[in-house]
């Protein structure tokens, strides 16, 4: 397992993809310094005359509604839209999912464009399943990842994605993979990751 994700990691840096985010200011800078410590060339565009433009050159694309309102939400739908009709892989990162019902309606439209993967919180995944009256705080979550495992297998066969949980223990679940206990491999990547982006900053 360990090698066949390095393998992918040295595939990203052989290759530099174009990942187009869409996402708040609060990451934004750390999203690009990931992405470019392993190897991938970030671009952060969520202006209307452009984001359908943006998806076309794009390899893959990201939408994080941390910072949601109007105008980010059609950004949002205009880039998620285009993402399934070119086929590009695109990944949902559901901030604060359940907090109020504007963010569940945005979602709710979204998951209509089927996300190649969402990452999210044990609440934030429940949330999105409609999988009981969990409450979330937040970004933060208010349940543990395994309690979110029903919740994911649902979002996969609803949406066709893979699931990822994130907490003390991360979870990936897909259609081939039941359910992935992640724990050790990702601490193995993210040392990959924090060893690059030391590298690449100094």
């Amino acid at each position: 397992m360990e090698n066949n994700l390095w393998q992918h990691i040295l595939h990203v840096r052989n290759t530099s993809p174009l990942v187009h985010n869409i996402t708040n200011y609060v990451v934004m800078n750390n999203t690009a310094k990931a992405l470019l410590a392993v190897g991938a060339s970030p671009i952060m565009a969520h202006a209307k005359p452009e984001v359908l433009y943006m998806v076309k050159i794009s390899n893959a694309m990201v939408i994080n509604i941390g910072a949601l309102d109007e105008y980010w939400e059609e950004a949002m739908l205009l880039a998620a839209k285009n993402a399934t009709l070119l086929q590009k892989p695109w990944i949902l990162d559901p901030v604060g999912a359940g907090a109020t019902a504007y963010r569940d309606t945005v979602l709710s439209t979204l998951l209509k464009y089927h996300p190649t993967a969402i990452r999210g919180n044990a609440s934030e995944i429940i949330a999105l399943a409609d999988a009981n009256a969990s409450i979330t705080k937040g970004v933060d979550s208010t349940a543990q990842s395994t309690e979110a495992l029903e919740a994911a297998k649902t979002m996969v066969q609803n949406c066709n994605s893979v699931v990822c949980i994130s907490g003390e223990t991360d979870i990936i679940v897909s259609q081939t993979l039941k359910y992935l206990k992640y724990a050790e491999t990702a601490i193995v990547v993210e040392n990959i990751l924090h060893e690059s982006y030391l590298k690449t900053s100094a």
